[in-house]
């Protein structure tokens, strides 16, 4: 099962496409904050600011756009959020070459990129429902999960080559081809997509009996309207606002995906935001040099690819519900280790020990979380729930980076670290919650096996 399964040639191309783009990201890995130092001779609190306005910013613009991605043929839409990442990251280039590029313009460029990624993950997870069959979905995610960890494991060794040979704009240049060969392969999965049909909002009902039920019970209500504004417009205003929320109310009226959120954003959190704190600490005050620390971080990434080849099995003969709990438990657990890192070989070997170990952990965790994740929604839901998880996802690491940074002026790097470690072994008591829900569930036969 998994390894040499066919999922069809348009599976294919969505996966050629999905492993383009992956591998252009991970080329230009840290890109912009090297162009932001190098190029523009920004300190450590403009390159802080350039991270967490990408990833806040975007976030919030990406809001509003999971009730409109839900109303329309998702194709088309990845397609679209190719072009525009596309065309936003070759603007830097160009502006380079013109002598023009400047802070503010990487800043809106990593907006719009971080709120087209948002958008384009929404479209393709309900894409990707639609495209395979149930009892598929396991082996389709945990062949991208394999490309994530493949493309991260040779993406940022050889684009720091680049970068190093051909100066810090070249990356950036490859990752917008990436994209345009991405919408070039989504375009070239070909088939019939019918159009969405509206028939949801939070609460369940049908949007025709949403309308009769708020104009019979609440038009009373309703405060005077605006000058120019109609009531009937009034109304339409309050159910868009409604719609924005509709995703979050959905993942939190859930008794599986509630639990699964909460986890999944904490460790994210938690994990990220250590991740400046050990690049001043390796790279400031234990002296490692810059490919030490690329390759204490690189080389692990092969057991996230060799986690995502075994999670399949694994559900097979031991159940989702096990698997998770199993491998969400032991991906908290290895993050402590980095608060006891040392200088030379020795502190190097720790560091990429920890990292095998966490990585792999995820890599088993996180095609079985997400095949969960989209049985657990309808259809006709799937993309603002997504935008919403990937909203918070990001909003909750940009704000405990920031948290984190504060923590480490008061307290020391070391400790700072150690501290996230420590909350991280909380985590996985909210999947034990999962398995409760699963217990009661429906589907709870489908749940337990992913089959």
């Amino acid at each position: 099962m998994g390894a040499r399964q066919s999922l069809g040639r348009r599976f294919g191309w969505l996966w050629a496409a999905y492993g383009v783009s992956a591998f252009g990201t991970r080329l230009a890995f840290d890109a912009f904050p090297l162009i932001a130092v190098l190029v523009l001779h920004a300190g450590p609190m403009e390159v802080s600011a350039l991270a967490a306005a990408g990833l806040a910013v975007g976030a919030v613009v990406a809001v509003s756009l999971g009730p409109w991605v839900e109303s329309r043929r998702k194709r088309p839409v990845m397609i679209a959020m190719d072009l525009v990442r596309f065309a936003a990251l070759l603007s830097v280039p160009a502006a380079f070459a013109l002598g023009l590029l400047s802070f503010v313009q990487l800043v809106v460029v990593s907006v719009v990129v971080a709120a087209a990624d948002i958008t384009f993950n929404a479209a393709a997870g309900a894409y990707l429902k639609a495209l395979v069959r149930p009892e598929d979905l396991l082996v389709a995610n945990g062949r991208f999960e394999a490309t994530t960890w493949s493309t991260t494991m040779l993406g940022p060794p050889l684009g720091g080559t680049m970068i190093g040979v051909f100066g810090p704009v070249v990356t950036v240049v490859a990752d917008a081809v990436s994209y345009l060969l991405s919408a070039v392969g989504i375009r070239a999965i070909g088939g019939g997509e019918p159009r969405p049909v509206r028939t949801g909002t939070a609460a369940g009902w049908p949007r025709a009996d949403v309308s009769s039920r708020l104009r019979a019970e609440e038009s009373s209500r309703l405060p005077p309207a605006e000058p120019g504004q109609s009531p009937a417009e009034k109304e339409a205003s309050r159910s868009r606002a409604g719609e924005l929320l509709d995703g979050w109310r959905y993942i939190l009226g859930d008794a599986v995906l509630r639990p699964l959120f909460l986890n999944t954003v904490l460790v994210s959190g938690l994990i990220m935001a250590t991740a400046p704190l050990l690049a001043v600490l390796m790279l400031g005050h234990l002296g490692f040099a810059p490919w030490q620390y690329a390759l204490a971080f690189s080389v692990p990434c092969v057991g996230g690819l060799i986690g995502s080849r075994l999670a399949p099995r694994l559900v097979t003969r031991f159940g989702r519900h096990r698997v998770m709990l199993t491998a969400g438990t032991l991906r908290a657990c290895w993050s402590l280790g980095l608060a006891f890192v040392g200088p030379g070989t020795t502190g190097l070997v720790l560091v990429m020990a920890v990292e095998l170990g966490l990585i792999t952990c995820v890599g088993v965790f996180n095609p079985v979380f997400a095949t969960c994740r989209l049985e657990r929604t309808a259809t006709e839901r799937v993309a603002r729930t997504l935008t919403a998880w990937s909203v918070t996802s990001k909003a909750g690491i940009a704000a405990l980076t920031a948290l984190w940074g504060l923590l480490a002026g008061l307290v020391g790097t070391r400790t700072a670290v150690g501290i996230a470690g420590v909350l991280l072994l909380a985590t996985p008591l909210l999947l034990l919650r999962v398995g409760h829900a699963d217990e009661q569930s429906p589907a709870r036969r489908r749940c337990r096996t992913g089959l």
